[in-house]
């Protein structure tokens, strides 16, 4: 029990969501907020493979990323702390075993933005293996309507819009407040 916040938190935190939902700068704020760690997934994966996403991408392909990125997953769902927020990777929760395995073992919110608030976040970053030399816009709303189907399969959403971080980190703390109240 976190006395200060008043709620039991009894599994892991995992946000899915796409790229520049805000999974990892929410999910870090959100830890913070809990007193918990937090661990962001695309990192971890980075760390077992020894190389960047970006590279696994460009020398194994996007499949040999999804087992990788399985098998950490699944360890960060099963090995102490158990109790811990996680950022995942915009395909991870696609993933039907990621997928099972989350939902199984810990509460998921689904960061849910709307497209151009999604190319406006995205832009002008390079650690974003498909969307490098490529139409941005056309990829995201591709991505969006195959994917925000699969993402409403999680415990919970919580809309985001251009807004101060903090704003959208309250909307998560009363999202949890009131699945403790439950």
């Amino acid at each position: 029990m976190n006395e200060k916040l008043n709620f039991n938190l009894e599994r892991p935190i995992v946000m899915v969501g796409l790229m520049g939902a805000g999974k990892t700068s929410i999910g870090r704020m959100l830890a913070r907020k809990l007193d918990i760690p937090f661990v962001d997934s695309d990192k971890e994966i980075e760390s077992a493979a020894g190389c960047s996403v970006v590279d696994i991408f460009s020398l194994y392909g996007e499949d040999e990323f999804r087992r990788v990125e399985e098998r950490v997953l699944e360890r960060l769902l099963t090995s102490p702390p158990y109790l811990k927020v996680i950022s995942t990777g915009e395909g991870a929760f696609i993933n039907p075993a990621v997928r099972k395995l989350v939902l199984e073992k810990a509460l998921s919110i689904w960061l849910k933005a709307d497209l151009d608030l999604l190319v406006k976040r995205t832009n002008f970053r390079d650690t974003r293996p498909q969307l490098l030399n490529a139409d941005s816009k056309k990829i995201l709303s591709t991505l969006i309507d195959e994917r925000y189907k699969i993402y409403a399969q999680a415990n919970v959403t919580v809309e985001t819009a251009d807004e101060n971080p903090n704003r959208t980190l309250s909307k998560v703390m009363a999202t949890l407040r009131k699945l403790s109240s439950a």
